[in-house]
């Protein structure tokens, strides 16, 4: 395995890691970002997620997670939906102390085409519930980081984290979710977040869809994003790497061992 390997997290869903990939992950010493989603939440006993960490733990291991997100809604106006939310949440906080990680990333979860005419309830909505969060992860020993995903522009996810000091929570860039879905330009992004900058996922596209594939495959800049962070940061943010297929994984820590800024 590259050396590079030692430096970045790896994606896993739980689920894959315990029926296939942890023994790759122990023998390589692999840093995961374990997708705890709902099929893990209610497949799985918190005995059955304290084995699992317990192994990765003394591997010595870094790890970050990455919460449940499929149809949640953290600023929903509908109550119930807001509780379905919370409830995922919750079920988070009870493994997360487990895994001891370094961050937890939650989508941020605006879609301005969703959205839009209730844009400011959403947002209320949406910092109530991350305040809850973040004050527990914080207490935890963790970092809640809220990623991009549909959001067109920064300032939707900024607004939000400006009210969120409090709680430490910080931005996680999605390279792949910015290329597909974003439309204001990458130093926009960092020229208004570099300072709540905490994460960074990896991964690659053409800027239509998100495919999730080795860096260097589409047309991600990740050149020019290095050099920019470098000159922002005297050392990296945390990075995962999120390839979708195995056979992406080499090829992404080949392309990141060549454009790797810091020493």
């Amino acid at each position: 395995m590259r050396k590079i390997a030692k430096k970045v997290q790896i994606n896993i869903p739980f689920c894959m890691l315990w029926d296939k990939y942890a023994d790759t992950f122990l023998k390589y010493g692999l840093n995961p970002e374990i997708g705890i989603d709902a099929a893990a939440l209610d497949r799985f006993s918190r005995v059955e997620f304290g084995d699992m960490a317990r192994q990765l733990l003394q591997r010595g291991l870094s790890i970050t997670i990455h919460g449940p997100f499929f149809d949640l809604s953290p600023g929903s106006v509908d109550p119930d939906v807001r509780k379905v939310t919370r409830h995922r949440f919750q079920q988070l906080l009870d493994v997360v102390p487990l895994y001891k990680p370094k961050t937890v990333v939650c989508h941020a979860g605006y879609e301005w085409k969703r959205y839009g005419f209730v844009r400011q309830v959403w947002i209320e909505n949406s910092i109530e519930m991350w305040r809850w969060l973040g004050e527990n992860l914080k207490a935890a020993g963790s970092r809640l980081m809220l990623e991009n995903v549909y959001e067109k522009g920064p300032g939707d996810i900024r607004v939000m984290l400006k009210r969120l000091k409090a709680q430490c929570v910080g931005f996680c860039l999605d390279t792949g979710h910015l290329s597909a879905f974003g439309r204001d330009p990458l130093t926009t992004w960092l020229d208004s977040l570099s300072p709540f900058l905490g994460q960074m996922h990896l991964h690659d596209n053409h800027g239509k869809r998100d495919e999730h594939i080795a860096l260097g495959q589409g047309e991600i800049d990740f050149g020019t994003l290095f050099r920019l962070l470098k000159a922002m940061q005297t050392t990296p943010p945390i990075i995962t790497l999120e390839p979708h297929q195995e056979d992406f994984l080499d090829p992404s820590l080949e392309y990141l061992e060549k454009i790797w800024p810091w020493q």
